[in-house]
C-alpha cells in the first residue's frame, strides 16, 4: 500500500474561454493527513480538486490515486467517486433532494446498495456531522452552516478514503467553524484524509499537518506545517503573511520572555506557555 493516496503529476488544464486552470501542477497528498491549500482566488484551488475526483480531466499530464492512473471510464469514475468524496463551496450547488435523508441516500444508492446498507450509512452519517434531528426536515429549510454538514454527510454515506473540501469555512460564523472542525477532527481520528481549500493562513497553520501553496495555476511549495516559520520567502512569493501567532512568538523570544522551541501554532498554545513560565499575569 503506498503511503500517496493522491498525486498530480505536472497537470495542465485550459478551460475553453482560454484561461488558464492549471499550469504543469505538482501535488502529493499522503494517506492519513490533513492537508490546506492556500493560495489567492484564481489561483487553481478549485480546479485542482475538480481533477482530484475526475469531475475534470487533465490535458496534460497524469492524476494517480492509490498507486494507479485514473481510469475516465464510467466504472473507473464511479469508483474513484466512491473514495474521493467532494464538498463544494456553496452547498445549493451539491444539494438537490428534497429531505436530508433523501439527499444523504443518494450516492449509496446510486452504489447498487441495498436499502438496509443505505440507511444504516445514512444514520451514521447524520450522526457523524449533528444532524440526526433533521432527518426528516426539507433541505431549503436548514440554515447555511446545516446545509454544509448535510453535504458533508452525503459524502461520508459513500465511505470515502479521501474527504476534499472547497472554502468549509466560507459563510459561517465563528461557532459554526468550530463545530464545522470537530466534525472534521472527528473524521480525522477515523483514518480519514483532508484536503480542504482556505485564505486564513492563521487556521492553516493551527490545524494542518502540510500546507501546500498555489499560485497561477500551480502548486509553488508543500511545506511541513510545523516548520512554516521557516519558509516566508515562499509565502510572500504567493502573497501570505507568517501567521500572526509566529510573529508574536518571534517577538516573545527576542526579548528573552519565551523558549525558541517548541513553538506554538495558536495563541491558545501561546497564552498556555506564557501562563506556564509566570509571563501572563506581567502583561499588562
Amino acid at each position: 500500500m503506498s503511503n500517496t493516496l493522491l498525486e498530480l503529476s505536472h497537470i495542465s488544464y485550459r478551460y475553453p474561454d482560454g484561461s488558464i486552470g492549471l499550469d504543469d501542477c505538482s501535488l502529493r497528498i499522503a494517506r492519513g493527513s490533513r492537508n490546506v491549500l492556500i493560495g489567492a482566488n484564481g489561483s487553481g484551488k478549485t480546479t485542482l480538486f475538480q481533477h482530484s475526483n475526475g469531475l475534470l480531466r487533465a490535458q496534460a499530464g497524469v492524476v494517480r490515486y492509490d498507486g494507479k492512473e485514473i481510469n475516465y471510464g464510467r466504472a473507473g469514475l464511479r469508483d474513484l467517486r466512491g473514495k474521493v468524496g467532494m464538498v463544494f463551496q456553496n452547498p445549493d450547488h451539491q444539494l438537490f433532494s428534497a429531505s436530508v435523508q433523501e439527499d444523504v441516500s443518494f450516492g449509496p444508492l446510486n452504489l447498487g446498495l441495498d436499502m438496509a446498507t443505505v440507511r444504516q450509512r445514512v444514520a451514521s452519517s447524520l450522526q457523524t456531522v449533528g444532524m440526526t434531528e433533521h432527518a426528516d426536515k426539507a433541505v431549503h429549510n436548514l440554515s447555511f452552516g446545516q446545509k454544509k454538514r448535510v453535504c458533508i454527510a452525503g459524502v461520508l454515506a459513500m465511505e470515502p478514503e479521501l474527504l476534499v473540501l472547497d472554502e468549509p469555512m466560507a459563510g459561517l460564523d465563528h461557532a459554526m467553524q468550530k463545530e464545522l472542525m470537530a466534525v472534521l477532527d472527528g473524521l480525522h481520528q477515523r483514518g480519514i484524509t483532508l484536503l480542504l481549500a482556505t485564505h486564513n493562513i492563521d487556521f492553516a497553520y493551527r490545524w494542518a499537518e502540510h500546507i501546500h501553496l498555489m499560485a497561477a495555476g500551480r502548486c509553488t511549495a508543500s511545506l511541513n506545517a510545523a516548520e512554516l516559520g521557516e519558509h516566508a520567502t515562499a509565502l510572500t512569493a504567493v502573497g501570505l503573511p507568517l501567521p500572526e501567532v509566529i510573529k508574536l512568538h518571534r517577538g516573545l523570544v527576542e526579548r528573552g520572555m519565551v523558549p525558541a522551541t517548541p513553538a506554538p501554532r495558536c495563541a491558545n498554545s501561546l497564552l498556555g506557555l506564557l501562563t506556564t513560565l509566570n509571563i501572563a499575569k506581567e502583561i499588562p
